[in-house]
C-alpha cells in the first residue's frame, strides 16, 4: 500500500479538527495534556473501596507519575474509557480533567487487537510471534489515531505541552504538529523499538517514522531503542541524524524542526512499594503465604502478564528439569507463577494459555505429593497489596522475559526487599537489566544457563545477596517514577540549537 496516498485526506481531517463541533467538545483549554490509549480510570461498583462516582484511579506507574502533575497544573488526560460503542462527555476524577475518546467494537478489533497487538507488538518484540499485516487494520489505526489527535487539538491551549504515550498512538505527533505547530510535543514508547532489519518488514514503516518525528522529543526505555529508531529514520526516510537530533525536512528540503531521540528508563512509585513492604498486615500476609505452601526452604516467584514475550514457558521448562535432575524437590522448593489474563480474544494468547496450563498440569501431576505442590499457578490479577506480600514471601524472583521494554516487576521486587535479602534472576533482554546490573543476569533461551542461574540464586550466600540487593535498591530509590517524568518533561522544554549546515 502507498503510505502517502492518505496524506490529502489526513490534511483535510486536520484542517477540520479546530472547527468541527461535537457533543463532547468543551470550552476548557489546557496548558498540559497527556494522550494515551486508556484514561487513568477504571469503572467500579459504588461499594468498592476507592470508588468515586463509578470510577477509580487505575493502578500503574504512568498514572502514579503524572497524576500529581495533572492536579497541580492546568492539565487534561485524553484516552479511551474502556467501554466500546459508548460516548461520554468530558469529566473530572481525582482532580484530573478527563477527555474520553469513543472507540467502537470494530475499532477494538482492528485498531487495538489487530494492528496494535497483532502487528506492532510482535514486530517490536523481535518477532517472537509472527506479526500480521492487514490493510484494514492499518486503515483503522490511522482513523483512531486521527480521533485521538482531534480530541487533543480541540482542547490544547496556545503553546501547550502535549505528551503522547506508547505504540498505539505513533501517528498522533505528526497530526498534532500539522494542525498545531505552536504545541510542544513529546512521545514516549514504553515497549522496545526494533532494529531496522526487523522494522523493515512493516509495510507502513515510513508513515510510522514520519508520525513519530512530529514530536520534539521521542523517548525510549533503553539507549539501544533510541539508536534503532534513529537508524530507521535515516534508512527509511533519508533523515539527517546528528548525535541524538533528527532534522525533519519538508518536500523542499528545508528543515521544519529538529526531533530528538533519547532514553528515559521508566521506574516505579518507590514510596508506595516501600510503605507497603513495611506494613505489618502485609508482612503477616507474606508469612501466611509461606505457611500455606508448607514453609518450603525456597519460594521462587514469577509475576507476568500471560504474554509470549515473558518467557514463562522457558521458566517452566527450566524448573521442571531442575525437579527431574533432583536439584530441587517439592519438599524444599515451590514456584508461584502469577499470570494475569491478557488479550484473551487474540489467538496467540489463547494458545499460550493452553500451553502454559498444560505444562503446569504435567509438572504437578509428575512431582506433587499429598503435602506439597511443585507449581502454584494463579491466573488472576491481584491488587498491589497482595503483590507486595508475594514479593516479601519469595526468596527468588524470576524475570525471564525474551524481550521487554523495562519490566517493572523486577524493580518492585527489589524495592520491596527492605531487609536487603532475596535474589533477582533477570533476563538480559529486559530493559531493567541496564539499571539492575547486580541482578543475576541470564539468557532465557539458554535453558542450561537459566537452570544454573536459578540454582545460584537459590544457594546465594546471605552476604552476597545483601550486597547485590543493596546496590539495586539504591539505584531504584535514586531513580523513581517521579524523576522519570520530570527528566522527560525538562528535556522536552530544552531549547534545541539548530545547525542546518
Amino acid at each position: 500500500m502507498n503510505t502517502t496516498e492518505h496524506a490529502d485526506s489526513d490534511r483535510e481531517l486536520s484542517s477540520q479538527a479546530g472547527h468541527s463541533g461535537s457533543a463532547a467538545e468543551s470550552d476548557a483549554l489546557y496548558d498540559f495534556m497527556v494522550v494515551s490509549n486508556r484514561l487513568p480510570v477504571d469503572r467500579c461498583s459504588p461499594d468498592e473501596a476507592g470508588c468515586e462516582d463509578g470510577w477509580r484511579r487505575s493502578p500503574g506507574g504512568l498514572v502514579t507519575a503524572l497524576a500529581p502533575m495533572m492536579t497541580k497544573t492546568d492539565g487534561a488526560w485524553v484516552g479511551w474509557h474502556g467501554a466500546p460503542d459508548e460516548t461520554l462527555e468530558p469529566f473530572s476524577h481525582g482532580g484530573i480533567d478527563l477527555i474520553p475518546v469513543q472507540l467502537s467494537t470494530d475499532d477494538i478489533e482492528l485498531f487495538y487487537e489487530g494492528f496494535s497487538n497483532a502487528t506492532l507488538w510482535p514486530l517490536y518484540h523481535d518477532v517472537i510471534a509472527p506479526p500480521e499485516f492487514h490493510r484494514t487494520w492499518w486503515d483503522s489505526y490511522r482513523k483512531v489515531n486521527r480521533r485521538f489527535a482531534d480530541a487533543t487539538i480541540r482542547s490544547a491551549a496556545e503553546g501547550a505541552t502535549v505528551w503522547v504515550q506508547d505504540y498505539q498512538l505513533q501517528l498522533v505527533p505528526k497530526m498534532l504538529r500539522e494542525a498545531r505547530p505552536d504545541l510542544k510535543i513529546g512521545f514516549f514508547n514504553h515497549i522496545p523499538f526494533p532494529p531496522p532489519e526487523i522494522f523493515a518488514q512493516l509495510p507502513w514503516r515510513r508513515a510510522i517514522i514520519d508520525g513519530l518525528l512530529g514530536a520534539d522529543l521521542v523517548g525510549f526505555q533503553r539507549p539501544s531503542d533510541a539508536g534503532n529508531f534513529m537508524r530507521s529514520a535515516r534508512r527509511f526516510l533519508g533523515a539527517s541524524v546528528k548525535q541524538q537530533q533528527i532534522h525533519v525536512k519538508d518536500t523542499d528540503g528545508k528543515t521544519t524542526h529538529i526531533a530528538r531521540a533519547q532514553a528515559f528508563p521508566i521506574s516505579i512509585d518507590v514510596k508506595q512499594i516501600s510503605e507497603l513492604a513495611r506494613n505489618p498486615e502485609i508482612i503477616e500476609r507474606s508469612r501466611q503465604i509461606r505457611r500455606d505452601l508448607g514453609n518450603p526452604k525456597t519460594i521462587l516467584l514469577g509475576v507476568d502478564r500471560l504474554d509470549y514475550t515473558k518467557g514463562i514457558r522457558h521458566r517452566l521448562k527450566a524448573y521442571e528439569e531442575l525437579l527431574a535432575d533432583g536439584k530441587v524437590t517439592v519438599e524444599n522448593a515451590a514456584l508461584i507463577q502469577v499470570a494475569s489474563p491478557s488479550r484473551e480474544r487474540v489467538e496467540h494468547y489463547r494458545l499460550l494459555r493452553e500451553e502454559v496450563e498444560g505444562t503446569v498440569g504435567h509438572i504437578n501431576g509428575t512431582y506433587d505429593t499429598m503435602q506439597n505442590t511443585a507449581v502454584r499457578y494463579l491466573h488472576h490479577s491481584y491488587p498491589i497489596e497482595e503483590m507486595v506480600a508475594l514479593y516479601l514471601a519469595a526468596d527468588v524472583m524470576l524475570v525471564t522475559a525474551l524481550r521487554d521494554g523495562m519490566n517493572l516487576v523486577a524493580k518492585e521486587y527489589v524495592t520491596a526487599r527492605t531487609n536487603n535479602d532475596g535474589a533477582l534472576v533477570l533476563s538480559e533482554f529486559a530493559g531493567a537489566a541496564d539499571q539492575l546490573k547486580q541482578a543475576l543476569l541470564m539468557n532465557p533461551h539458554d535453558i542450561d544457563g537459566l537452570k544454573d542461574t536459578i540454582m545460584r540464586a537459590v544457594n546465594l550466600e546471605p552476604s552476597e545477596a545483601a550486597r547485590r540487593m543493596r546496590a539495586m535498591r539504591k539505584q531504584i530509590l535514586d531513580h523513581d517514577v517521579d524523576l522519570w517524568s520530570s527528566d522527560f518533561l525538562s528535556a522536552l522544554e530544552e531549547k534545541v540549537i539548530r545547525d542546518d549546515s
